[in-house]
């Protein structure tokens, strides 16, 4: 089945706020993430909760799409530990669909098919971003859960091979370095 991203979840923008030293929240901003989206550091509170909505407080399994700036990911917000909020430059995407798990979700939005869509329909030149129109109206296949899993569970391979790869490189690189060393006598 293919449908669109908004009969399949809420989508709502972050909030903007100023953040403080020491807070009640956590503020996620993109700076927090890595350019493939991955959590950078340990995240702090460092938002005050006065006059926060509900509808802001971030649940675990909602998507956070960076829509703005160089880094365009999703990410699954699975903190269950802090109370947290999202910046402006993240749509929130809360699943209305039983049917579409939110790992697969974020898993096909970091596609390189749909991060291409996304960034041939994206707004400004300099500092990129994807319009609420432009993600509301994204399709979306949706197959069975069973099916979903399976590529899910294929993409950790695929993720545990590159990562494999790239440490057998870097230990071969020392390796050649060690021998070349020796060889010279240094």
């Amino acid at each position: 089945m293919i449908t669109t991203l908004k009969n399949i979840a809420t989508i709502q923008t972050g909030l903007f706020a100023k953040p403080v030293d020491k807070g009640e929240l956590v503020y996620l901003q993109s700076r927090h993430f890595d350019e493939n989206g991955h959590l950078l550091s340990t995240l702090y509170p460092d938002l005050m909760g006065d006059g926060i909505l509900e509808k802001h407080i971030l649940r675990v399994d909602d998507v956070l799409f960076a829509s703005k700036g160089t880094k365009i990911f999703a990410f699954v917000f699975k903190i269950n530990s802090q109370l947290a909020v999202a910046s402006t430059s993240f749509f929130v995407l809360r699943l209305t669909d039983k049917n579409v798990l939110p790992e697969y979700l974020a898993w096909l939005l970091n596609s390189q098919s749909i991060q291409e869509f996304l960034k041939r329909h994206a707004l400004g030149t300099s500092i990129t971003s994807i319009s609420k129109k432009v993600l509301e109206g994204l399709e979306i296949p949706v197959p069975a859960l069973e099916t979903q899993k399976k590529i899910l569970g294929i993409a950790k391979l695929r993720d545990k091979e590159k990562s494999l790869k790239l440490e057998i490189e870097s230990l071969r690189e020392k390796q050649i370095q060690n021998q070349i060393l020796k060889s010279i006598k240094i």
